[in-house]
């Protein structure tokens, strides 16, 4: 499973987890948020929190599904402002994985949807030896999407991988993933965040 800097939104995440709250073991969705942290803000764009295990994550969408531990699921959107938490670490949303066990902080919206700007990992499908786990890749460059920010490379003993740039990349690997060209040769360091999938560190 699964950008990486310690910001003030861990501390956020930290209490968030610190003062779960228990969901509902009955109703439909709106009962089953409303008794989640009711008491962290009021009805309409209030803050609550959801509990559970990762279902899917649909980026066409912009949905994750989270099954509780009651059975219930909850669709939650999300967009390019949802910070994903796991170990002080900050993440995409897509390094999520089926089986993840999540606490999202959640709001709900004027069309009665409901919307996650930070989902707490609190243990990963993945084990110790995915997700956090970072090494060094090297090889050759087949795809580059500046503006999502990721590019594919075929690395020598790792197979094909989707690298992704962090939010907070620093200025000279901002520089260099821009400048990519497919064919270049690249060495990085990086973070496993999924099967096939990495979070850039640094090139070097």
């Amino acid at each position: 499973m699964m950008n990486l800097q310690k910001i003030s939104r861990f501390g956020a995440a930290a209490m968030l987890v610190a003062s779960m709250g228990a969901c509902s073991s009955t109703g439909g969705l709106g009962s089953i948020l409303g008794s989640v942290l009711g008491g962290m803000g009021g009805g309409g764009g209030g803050g609550s929190q959801v509990s559970g295990t990762v279902q899917n994550v649909d980026t066409r969408n912009q949905q994750v599904v989270i099954a509780q531990s009651n059975g219930q699921q909850v669709a939650l959107s999300f967009d390019n402002s949802t910070n994903v938490v796991f170990n002080n670490q900050n993440y995409q949303i897509t390094s999520l994985q089926r089986g993840d066990q999540v606490t999202a902080r959640v709001q709900q919206l004027q069309n009665g949807g409901y919307y996650t700007d930070l989902i707490q990992v609190d243990r990963s499908a993945s084990g110790s030896g995915g997700l956090g786990t970072q090494s060094s890749f090297e090889g050759s460059v087949r795809q580059v999407n500046v503006q999502s920010g990721w590019f594919i490379m075929d690395t020598n003993n790792s197979g094909r991988l989707t690298v992704t740039m962090p939010y907070n990349a620093r200025s000279n690997d901002v520089t260099r993933f821009q400048n990519l060209r497919v064919g270049d040769y690249v060495r990085i360091y990086g973070t496993m965040v999924n099967t096939g999938q990495v979070q850039l560190t640094q090139f070097y």
